[in-house]
């Protein structure tokens, strides 16, 4: 097979009828059974800027790939799609952006937007004009076809591989593509997880990882790496082959507000041909969603949080400790990392609250260690076992905190508060206001003056921040 088209420069595909059917007709098939079977997160509100999916043969990573790319709103448009791609094949400082002409897949051709390609390759030094880095490399190429099923021709394409293993220059290869970062635009990461440990290993070492970057650090993706290839796990090469790139997307959204959602997990034994359980490969989906989206979690998630919550309950009144938990499953929204608040009501009567913010801990972990907490309250009356068939309960699960400079920027109702000071601290959740129908500054003077101990007026130096709250009720909840 041609690889360039000696008169138009363009990519020819590489590994068509290798990693992915490679005529048309069998390719739009096996396309349309992926994003059939493909999961679709719902009550997701919020511009979708990113997606991270694998880019293994479709046969072990296609319905991963596919509910990445299925994240995609139904007949949204886009101007550009920013593919990051790290090399498999060579090692250069930087990243190289394909100018030469388009690319082509089964599916017939995408077109590259050469002017702009152009533009950013001379905006940096660190853009190489390497086609070899293109011509081979199968990470880019095997994204294309999910685009053009799911927007057709709708988009022009800016292909990008990175030769790069510097964290300094994903930085700044960070900031040459900041401008692009826009909601015209959406940016695909192509990477797979670990390679090649075993079955059970690859769950928990890939669930680590996709938590670290779901955190939204590049740092702390790079700590995480480190203490993976530290932990001597048989056969593990790597923990996330395309790290550059991830790391280049964690360097566009830190310090910004973003939300980072896992969808979907699978192996490469998990595909049921060659299962071989003794060496396998990971594959995530993960989307990036703008921060300013209302903090959603969807029914099913919710019926998950109150059972885990209620469970916990039940065993340590039951067992008078607190006894081990099975984990969740890779891809449950208790993997993630929230505050949470966990109250308790008998017969509709409070007799406990006890919460706190993301502690680094998961969700699985915190609503356990809160909802013991929770009938334990030292300012009610503990709950007993013979209570149990009068309990109810409410999870207030919290958004990350945001930093904000007035009170103006506080809506009543949507938002709770946290102030701080020093070591003071105080927060009201957002349902205060249903209860007391204070205004916004009253709302300020009693989380300062009740909560953190700084007086009426203590929050007009203090920090302050909001978040948001999903608020989780058992049913028959009625509370006044």
């Amino acid at each position: 097979m041609k690889l360039r088209d000696s008169n138009t420069n363009d990519r020819k595909p590489a590994v068509a009828g290798q990693f992915y059917p490679g005529s048309k007709k069998e390719l739009q098939t096996e396309l349309k059974k992926l994003f059939q079977t493909a999961k679709r997160q719902q009550d997701t509100k919020g511009t979708l800027k990113a997606l991270i999916s694998p880019h293994a043969g479709y046969i072990f990573s296609g319905g991963v790939a596919a509910s990445a790319f299925n994240q995609i709103p139904e007949k949204k448009t886009y101007k550009r799609i920013f593919i990051l791609a790290s090399s498999h094949q060579f090692n250069f400082g930087g990243a190289s952006v394909y100018t030469e002409g388009n690319y082509e897949t089964p599916l017939g051709k995408v077109k590259v937007d050469t002017e702009l390609a152009n533009t950013i390759s001379q905006s940096s030094q660190l853009f190489k004009n390497r086609v070899d880095a293109h011509i081979d490399e199968h990470s880019l190429e095997v994204q294309l076809p999910f685009l053009q099923y799911k927007l057709g021709k709708t988009f022009k394409l800016i292909p990008i591989v990175l030769g790069t293993n510097n964290a300094a220059d994903c930085k700044k290869i960070a900031e040459a593509l900041r401008p692009y970062f826009t909601a015209e635009n959406l940016f695909v990461i192509s990477t797979d997880f670990s390679h090649y440990p075993d079955y059970d290993d690859a769950n928990k070492i890939d669930l680590i990882t996709a938590n670290s970057i779901c955190q939204n650090k590049p740092e702390e993706l790079l700590k995480t790496l480190k203490n993976n290839s530290s932990q001597n796990i048989k056969n593990l090469v790597t923990s996330l082959c395309g790290w550059t790139s991830v790391l280049t997307l964690l360097y566009l959204t830190e310090n910004e507000k973003y939300v980072f959602k896992e969808i979907k997990y699978r192996n490469s034994a998990d595909a049921g041909v060659f299962a071989d359980k003794k060496r396998v490969v990971g594959y995530w989906a993960i989307t990036v969603y703008e921060s300013n989206q209302t903090f959603t979690i969807s029914e099913e998630e919710q019926e998950e949080i109150l059972l885990l919550a209620r469970n916990t309950i039940t065993d340590f009144l039951k067992k008078g400790k607190k006894s081990s938990a099975e984990a969740p499953k890779p891809g449950s929204i208790l993997n993630q990392k929230a505050g949470v608040f966990v109250s308790v009501y008998i017969n509709n009567e409070l007799r406990g609250c006890i919460g706190g913010f993301e502690q680094g801990k998961s969700l699985h972990e915190l609503i356990r260690q809160m909802a013991i907490s929770s009938i334990r309250d030292r300012r009610f009356k503990a709950v007993k076992h013979e209570e149990l068939g009068d309990m109810k309960i409410e999870v207030s699960v919290l958004s990350p905190l945001k930093k904000i400079q007035s009170a103006d920027e506080i809506e009543l109702g949507r938002h709770g508060i946290f102030i701080q000071e020093g070591f003071n601290s105080g927060t009201f959740l957002p349902q205060v206001i249903e209860k007391t129908n204070w205004d916004v500054f009253e709302f300020l003077g009693h989380c300062s003056r009740d909560k953190a101990g700084l007086g009426w007026e203590g929050w007009k130096t203090a920090e302050m921040f909001t978040y948001e709250a999903v608020i989780i009720k058992d049913k028959g909840l009625n509370i006044q």
